[in-house]
């Protein structure tokens, strides 16, 4: 072959490739508009999402309709960017959108423990860790033992990003209203009291809730109504639960099925002669509680004792909580404390309107409607969430809660702490 031809199959084959380029990026471009066309068929949608937050927000009467409408035609963004594909850690932080310096000195000073025990959901997870992950609190992550192996290595990914985040150094096997689910917990308690991190107050989640109140609030709300005290909701247990604490009860974790079930064995008195509480599995406590929780005869004894109850996580933290002479005790309280926000099946038409989702044992998970109900809330954290039932609750409340964030901020804000395409969101 001479020079000449050469040059010409060396030229056809550039032609060639450039018009394989161009047919891609044409197809691309086409497929792109057309998802665009889909859209503006749909007037109703607006200024998707923000027009539709904003009257979400609102409570106005059709919006929840159209917002489920609107929500079929969403193509949701996936938040696994460096998560499945590995990037540098202060890349993953930018495109994550994660605040890196404490927003006040008044929050630099009031350092917050959390603890997070999670078994599912990887996108949720994300939306709830970067919605309160500051520099100056501290963060254990309690994955259960029979989560997925990818889901694992995903959320190590996270973590291994953060020196102030850290997975438990323990994991249990979580069995639903077992004891594992409290031992879970103190495994996070331990590994926080033995951390260099300094605390004054540790609060727990689950992987399915979300906050309402910023930190600045969490923090403001502490110092000015608890200042020292810790905050575990409950009465005297009612007769109508004393069947959790009477008989042993037992945990099953097999074949992928995990329960509680009781058996014929009555159980003993309570140790120390101790009066059994009823309360919620969530709390606010003090270093010094916990530090009494781990090292306390009769705590020790009543975490023992509790080790075959149902759900002892509702009854062990506000029992000792009523004790005395326990730091920052409560014993004349009930019921207050605003922690979470939860719309329980029997207290509609009571507490609330009704669940505009739908209800997982007794308990709503959140629909577009309740997104007003969600915002006037007095209380700290709301559950419960799934991103996959109504991707946009979590569209709406994120964007929601990230610029009443940064309009609180007392630094220069940061362009990366800005959510994707939020400037506009409802205040």
């Amino acid at each position: 072959m001479n020079l000449l031809e050469a040059a010409k199959s060396g030229f056809l084959i550039c032609i060639m490739a450039c018009i394989l380029i161009f047919g891609f990026l044409y197809v691309r471009d086409a497929t792109s508009k057309e998802e665009q066309d889909e859209f503006s068929e749909l007037p109703e949608c607006g200024s998707y999402p923000d027009e539709l937050c904003s009257a979400l927000f609102d409570g106005k009467g059709a919006a929840a309709q159209v917002g489920r409408l609107c929500e079929q035609h969403h193509h949701r963004r996936e938040m696994l960017t460096c998560i499945q594909t590995p990037c540098n850690c202060s890349t993953l932080q930018k495109k994550l959108h994660f605040i890196t310096s404490p927003l006040s000195e008044e929050e630099r000073n009031f350092s917050l423990a959390y603890i997070i025990t999670i078994h599912k959901e990887l996108d949720m997870f994300i939306k709830l860790i970067r919605a309160i992950y500051l520099p100056q609190n501290i963060y254990c992550i309690h994955i259960d033992q029979k989560s997925p192996k990818d889901y694992k290595l995903a959320v190590e990914t996270l973590v291994n990003c953060f020196e102030n985040i850290f997975i438990a150094s323990k994991r249990e096997t979580v069995v639903y209203a077992g004891f594992s689910r409290l031992q879970a917990d103190i495994n996070c308690m331990k590994d926080l009291i033995h951390s260099k991190n300094q605390w004054n107050y540790v609060i727990n989640l689950c992987g399915q809730d979300y906050p309402i109140k910023t930190n600045k609030e969490i923090v403001q709300y502490i110092k000015s109504k608890w200042n020292g005290k810790n905050m575990t909701p409950g009465i005297i247990q009612p007769p109508h639960m004393k069947h959790r604490t009477h008989v042993s009860y037992k945990e099953y974790a097999h074949s992928g099925k995990s329960y509680v079930y009781p058996t014929k064995q009555l159980k003993s008195d309570p140790p120390h002669n101790l009066t059994i509480y009823f309360g919620g599995a969530y709390y606010v406590l003090t270093r010094k509680f916990v530090e009494f929780t781990l090292t306390d005869t009769r705590a020790k004894d009543l975490l023992e004792w509790s080790k075959d109850t149902y759900s002892p996580d509702e009854h062990y933290w506000v029992t000792l909580n009523r004790l005395p002479d326990a730091p920052g005790a409560t014993p004349d309280l009930t019921w207050e404390g605003n922690i979470r926000a939860i719309k329980w099946r029997d207290q509609e038409g009571k507490m609330h309107d009704g669940c505009k989702g739908l209800y997982v044992r007794d308990i709503c998970v959140y629909g577009l409607g309740d997104l007003k109900w969600i915002a006037e809330s007095p209380h700290l954290f709301a559950n419960k969430f799934e991103t996959a039932a109504s991707p946009l609750v979590m569209e709406c409340l994120e964007r929601h809660f990230r610029q009443k964030v940064l309009q609180q901020a007392e630094v220069p804000l940061e362009e990366q702490w800005h959510l994707q395409g939020h400037e506009s969101q409802h205040p």
